[in-house]
């Protein structure tokens, strides 16, 4: 019963936070334009095709984190400003419930924002992919945002109640995901074949995404609970 409860209160969260973002269209109004302007400014900075195919993947997923400061924010702000959390622990909810709703909503909207990430590239940057690299560059996507998810909700949750919190987030935040930005840009760039790069080498970065991914899901499972107490 409490496996079922526990489910129902993941499916709520992840139904709610989509629901809110169908609704405002955060992502696409306002998180799609920025990224996008940030491959386009690289393009028009770099100004050249052989650096710029080189560097596509770390470009991409440097637009990525960016927007996920945005994203997070948001996402934090609604539950805070109208009482959602404080409701929910309140009511007794499992907050690592809550912890797991929001993390896959997160990483959703994450793996929305690759794709057109990843198109802008191939047609800004020249880039080739073929099918191996295809599957490589799938695989990263959904670890490294699943990683995202976690950590973003983690630290989303760490600085929702607290002052200035725009600029504490990131502060916090950049640190920590370091390894997912490294690990998913060369996996990127073996897939997108960058600089001679053969596809199998990326799926030892693959490996990296996913042990940060299981990290931070069973640790910010736990923490988050505690974290919105305080």
């Amino acid at each position: 019963m409490k496996s079922v409860t526990k489910s129902k209160v993941i499916s709520a969260v992840l139904l709610k936070d989509l629901r809110i973002e169908l609704r405002s269209r955060v992502l696409t109004n306002q998180v799609l334009p920025f990224a996008g302007l940030v491959l386009v400014m690289f393009a028009f900075a770099l100004d050249n095709d052989d650096v710029l195919q080189r560097v596509a993947g770390g470009l991409v997923w440097l637009a990525t984190l960016f927007s996920l400061f945005i994203i997070v924010q948001r996402s934090f702000a609604v539950d805070t400003t109208d009482g959602a959390l404080d409701s929910l622990r309140v009511a007794g909810v499992d907050l690592s419930a809550v912890f797991f709703g929001k993390a896959i909503a997160l990483a959703v909207k994450l793996v929305a924002l690759d794709v057109v990430l990843v198109c802008g590239a191939l047609l800004l940057y020249r880039v080739d992919l073929n099918l191996n690299g295809l599957v490589l560059l799938v695989t990263c996507v959904i670890c490294a945002t699943t990683g995202l998810g976690f950590v973003g909700t983690l630290y989303g949750g760490l600085t929702a109640g607290a002052k200035g919190r725009e600029t504490l987030l990131p502060l916090l935040l950049l640190p920590v995901v370091a390894p997912v930005l490294i690990a998913a840009t060369r996996a990127t760039e073996a897939a997108f074949g960058s600089g001679g790069a053969q596809t199998s080498e990326g799926w030892a970065w693959i490996g990296l995404l996913t042990v940060f991914a299981a990290v931070f899901g069973v640790g910010g499972s736990l923490a988050f609970g505690p974290l919105i107490d305080e």
